[in-house]
């Protein structure tokens, strides 16, 4: 997939591999489908439970694990919080802030000098849905980024 799934999709991914499309999977690619950011399986339980609270984040961990397992889903881990997933397709890699915490995706094609050379000079194939470069913001090191505004609002709860 080019990263624009649908929850038809999904559902199809999920039956192509003998498996049953269940209420909780439904909400869950709902709410994947539906999202333009990367969402922690915590913040999934949220929004699935706001329109079914009847399941349990233990279903969502299940489902999110079948969901990758399937290539539905990938996680990335963003330093010391908790995993992000999206849905497969389009790359991108992450940054994160040491100091406050705040993470943004930035285009794959930052990553492609990297990857060519952890290739070329050490061998290593570098997976990028799991990369997350440490460092910090713009606004803990207290400039303003090119092309972004002053005002962020919600961004930095320091």
């Amino acid at each position: 997939m080019d990263g624009t799934w649908s929850r038809d999709d999904i559902a199809a991914s999920v039956r192509r591999a003998g498996g049953r499309m269940t209420a909780a999977k439904r909400a869950i690619a709902d709410v994947l489908a539906t999202t333009t950011t990367d969402l922690s399986a915590e913040e999934i339980t949220q929004r699935v439970q706001s329109a079914r609270p009847e399941i349990s984040p233990s279903t969502v961990y299940r489902v999110l694990d079948e969901f990758e397992e399937l290539g539905i889903v990938v996680h990335a881990h963003l330093g010391h919080g908790a995993m992000v997933y999206h849905l497969s397709g389009a790359s991108h890699g992450h940054v994160v802030c040491t100091a406050c915490g705040t993470s943004s995706e930035v285009p794959a094609e930052l990553f492609d000098r990297m990857e060519h050379e952890l290739l070329e000079r050490f061998g290593f194939a570098l997976d990028r849905h799991h990369v997350a470069i440490a460092g910090l913001c713009a606004t803990c090191r207290g400039v303003r980024a090119p092309g972004v505004p002053a005002n962020r609002p919600g961004r930095h709860a320091h």
